[in-house]
């Protein structure tokens, strides 16, 4: 067979790097020995000697999404082989978290982690006023955790005199030593119309950055089951 689609673009190369490497935007390859935990119904292909098992829908069988306060089901993958994970074909992306780190997440991004990692359900402060609350995961440990974006993120720094709001539906993540809070403006919709309707941001202050997604989630995305 002769083509573009043969061509070394969309090839799969050998394997050269253990546990998670991006295999391409839209792609994240696992090269498993044990076990890692992926978004469940994220996987598209797979080789090897490998288990998919369910993970429990008890205490920290969860991840919770924003807003919502919905959960995210998790699976297990153990044995030895190698998997591709991918989500809505979103953009994939790998962030490398280091012992003494902490990483707070929407968990509508994660598609996958190592088992190295840990994570707790975190409410953001003050968040009782947003549609239910909006939950988070933080994780901390040591390993690679594979996100998705739709489109390409914005990484903004923030600092002690520069804080940032970002719109709760477009928020991805931030890292540890940012505090945050929910902060009321009149949205520019509601000013063009001659309303009096208000938003919702979050405000992030401190020493950090913070990943945002360039586009809000229509309500009707942020409803949909996984």
């Amino acid at each position: 067979m002769k083509g573009d689609l043969f061509s070394s673009e969309h090839m799969v190369p050998p394997t050269t790097v253990p546990g998670m490497s991006v295999e391409n935007a839209k792609c994240i390859r696992y090269v498993v020995n044990g076990e890692m935990f992926a978004r469940q119904g994220s996987m598209v292909a797979f080789r090897g000697n490998l288990q998919f098992e369910r993970k429990g829908q008890g205490v920290g069988g969860m991840l919770k999404r924003a807003v919502t306060g919905e959960g995210l089901p998790l699976m297990a993958v153990r044995g030895q082989g190698e998997a591709w994970f991918a989500h809505e074909a979103q953009n994939c992306f790998v962030v490398e978290v280091d012992p003494g780190d902490e990483f707070t997440v929407n968990g509508r991004n994660v598609l996958c982690f190592d088992a190295s990692l840990s994570y707790r359900i975190k409410t953001v402060k003050g968040s009782g006023i947003a549609g239910g609350g909006l939950f988070n995961s933080v994780f901390t440990g040591h390993g690679r955790l594979g996100l998705v974006c739709e489109g390409n993120p914005l990484v903004i720094p923030v600092t002690p005199q520069q804080p940032v709001y970002v719109d709760t539906d477009a928020v991805v993540g931030w890292t540890a030593h940012l505090q945050t809070s929910l902060h009321r403006s009149q949205s520019l919709g509601s000013m063009l119309r001659g309303g009096s309707g208000e938003a919702v941001q979050l405000m992030l202050q401190g020493e950090g950055v913070v990943v945002v997604r360039p586009s809000e989630a229509t309500p009707q995305k942020a409803q949909q089951p996984h």
